[in-house]
């Protein structure tokens, strides 16, 4: 090339003109642009040479000038026609005299450019272009066409974004909706930091954004992890500071699909016919429901009776739920699907429709109600003497809370005799089971309440109420386990193998009390299921099945649909095999609801004792986690919450020491204490 050729290049993706000055080295040139400065190019950096005269710098301008006349992209589209039908190459300077009918260095260059910008008409092969097909045109342009939608709609999307960060009410569009669900599902891996240990840097290596994720992140400028993909829903207003991630990251199913809303109207408008045409009659018995007072889903109720022989009957009536399904239909399967009802410190997630769950399913005061009624006679030693099973008619007298139990019980009230018979039959009962070798393992436990973002704790305590009723539930679990082995009827029965507890003389080295039971319970084994009866070491008895919340778990409402077959005569529903099966799906989905459960009241916890930094609690250290760095398991008894503390000093297990909060994060599942001590002034 000679000194003042006029060339094209590109720096940093932007077109440039500049005039060539002189070689630098074998191969290189340097060129002058229209601003004066020097740049050495490669020969693969000119894309393109102005030839027919030479220039100078301080020409480049009045050169473009004369280009921009010719710049109108829709020319292309005559020439494509004029050339498609041939499918003929052209030149830059044959495409001027084309389009400009000559072909001077200012036609040359701007049809060169019009060639090089075009994305739809023509492609280039070396240094001419030949025309697309039809079929090729008409396919890019339906791609601009959705490349101008979509960005289109991303600028809708922004708008909207805008709008929702000020505080404005916004109406999301189905295509929002694509976008925030991908990034709910993305945020939700954030309770992966307390499934599996992740912290925020291994959990953004282990799980990159996905391409929908990303693109949004970026084109809000936001960092785009987990953590950025959390905070961006919730600066939406998309999502609550405090959304459940560890609900959203299961398998738990939220809502009810149509179909199976659709099928609980119909069944509470035209309940099916009751195959149990024989019911027994108990509607003459007063009935008693004991639950908490926020408890919906009322499904037991308890009686008692004097016989004419002067012995005594307790009743313990369940609610019957297979009156309003069958095996395998609608309900029956979106209950198996959730496996029980999840109970959460914000609400619960019902396994049956709440239409159906909290009315007709359920012992409702002053209501006549189906239920699956257990008839048990108990020898003076507290064990079955004698007992039946039926489907049956009952109407709940009252419904009261543990409390009014607590104090009927309490004040002796004479006017109800029942409740003091069957707390009287529930202490034989405990003592009859432990005669048998149950374990007794007494720790304080926390119940946590949300409502309107205000945390309340109240700590269960085992007080005689609660023991009465949870003495009835498994005294019916034990005589439903009875009935399934006395008749040979495959049920989910549950038991446990016998606990190697510590010898005695290591037990009573420990302090008494909570430190002794928190040592007994970390050698219970897990309570396992069994299509045959087997031995629950915890609870005494040879032989138990779980038969009391139908409503709530799904292995209960197995175990009815097997019992009430039988008691009619029919072949129960589930084979051995089938039963095996079901229970298999069925005990995996409930260990994924307990431990959503578990983790949603832990993160509640963290979160109330980060609202009570200034709060001084006094605690029981209960076992060593690591001793060897002092960390050991403490208990907040005003709590019932048993959490990690390090401490700086020896002490001893059972020591009482008062702590507070230092540090405090739920949604990294952190929680730090410090040790206050006070000295005498």
């Amino acid at each position: 090339m000679e000194k003042g050729t006029l060339v094209e290049f590109r720096l940093q993706g932007d077109r440039r003109l500049g005039v060539v000055d002189r070689p630098d080295g074998k191969t290189r040139w340097f060129v002058v642009d229209e601003r004066g400065q020097s740049h050495s190019l490669a020969p693969r950096q000119i894309t393109y040479i102005v030839t027919g005269q030479t220039y100078k710098s301080s020409q480049i301008a009045s050169f473009l000038e004369e280009v921009k006349p010719y710049l109108d992209p829709s020319s292309l589209e005559v020439a494509w026609e004029l050339l498609v039908e041939d499918g003929e190459a052209v030149t830059p300077q044959v495409m001027a005299s084309l389009l400009f009918s000559e072909s001077q260095p200012p036609q040359c260059y701007a049809a060169y450019w019009l060639l090089s910008e075009d994305k739809i008409y023509f492609k280039q092969k070396g240094d001419s272009y030949e025309p697309r097909t039809a079929a090729q045109v008409a396919e890019r342009k339906h791609q601009i066409e959705i490349e101008a939608l979509k960005a289109k709609g991303q600028q809708e999307f922004l708008a909207r974004v805008e709008q929702a960060l000020k505080g404005e009410a916004v109406e999301w569009q189905r295509h929002d909706r694509h976008r925030l669900e991908a990034l709910e599902k993305y945020a939700a891996l954030l309770a992966d930091i307390v499934r599996v240990g992740l912290n925020y840097d291994s959990l953004a290596r282990a799980y990159p954004p996905p391409a929908p994720v990303l693109e949004t992140m970026n084109m809000l400028g936001r960092s785009a992890t987990p953590q950025g993909a959390l905070q961006l829903l919730v600066d939406l207003g998309w999502w609550s500071p405090h959304e459940n991630l560890f609900l959203r990251r299961s398998s738990i199913p939220v809502q009810f699909p149509t179909k199976v809303l659709e099928v609980s109207q119909q069944r509470l408008q035209s309940p099916p016919p009751d195959p149990d045409v024989n019911r027994l009659d108990l509607t003459y018995l007063k009935v008693y429901t004991i639950d908490d007072e926020s408890t919906t889903e009322i499904d037991d109720g308890l009686s008692w009776e004097q016989l004419p022989d002067g012995r005594e009957r307790l009743w313990v009536h369940i609610a019957d739920p297979t009156r309003f399904l069958m095996p395998e239909d609608e309900l029956d399967l979106e209950a198996r699907k959730r496996g029980s009802t999840v109970y959460l410190p914000t609400g619960m997630v019902p396994m049956f429709p709440e239409i159906l769950a909290t009315g007709p399913m359920s012992l409702v005061q002053g209501q006549v109600c189906c239920a699956l009624s257990f008839g048990i006679i108990l020898d003076a030693s507290g064990a079955v003497e004698n007992y039946s099973i039926h489907a049956s008619l009952i109407k709940p007298t009252y419904r009261l809370t543990y409390e009014d139990v607590d104090e009927m019980l309490d004040l002796d009230v004479q006017a109800e005799p029942e409740i003091a018979a069957i707390a009287r039959w529930a202490n034989k009962r405990k003592a009859w089971r432990y005669a048998q070798g149950a374990i007794s393992i007494n720790m304080p436990e926390a119940m946590i309440k949300v409502k309107e973002d205000d945390i309340k704790i109240y700590v269960l305590d085992d007080s005689p109420s609660r023991q009465l009723v949870a003495e009835m539930m498994i005294l019916a679990g034990e005589v439903a386990a009875r009935y399934g082995q006395t008749h040979q009827i495959p049920l989910p029965f549950r038991g446990q193998p016998q606990p190697e507890l510590p010898p005695e003389q290591e037990l009573l080295q420990l302090p008494a009390g909570f430190v002794r039971a928190c040592a007994m319970r970390r050698c219970m084994p897990k309570s396992e299921m069994s299509i045959t009866p087997v031995r629950h070491a915890g609870l005494g008895l040879d032989t138990y099945t779980q038969a009391t919340s139908p409503i709530r778990r799904y292995s209960d409402l197995l175990t009815h649909f097997q019992l009430k077959a039988h008691l009619r005569g029919d072949v129960p529903p589930f084979s051995a095999e089938q039963l095996k099966e079901v229970m298999m799906t069925v005990s995996t989905i409930t260990q994924e609801v307990t431990m959503v459960e578990r983790q949603t009241n832990r993160y509640w916890a963290l979160e109330y004792l980060r609202r009570c930094t200034d709060k001084v609690w006094q605690a029981t250290v209960l076992m060593w986690l690591r001793e060897d760095s002092g960390l050991a398991l403490i208990l907040l008894e005003d709590l019932g919450l048993q959490l990690p503390m390090s401490f700086r000093r020896p002490l001893k297990l059972g020591e009482q020491v008062l702590v507070k909060v230092s540090h405090a994060d739920p949604q990294k599942d952190v929680i730090q204490f410090q040790e206050v001590i006070y000295q005498e002034a």
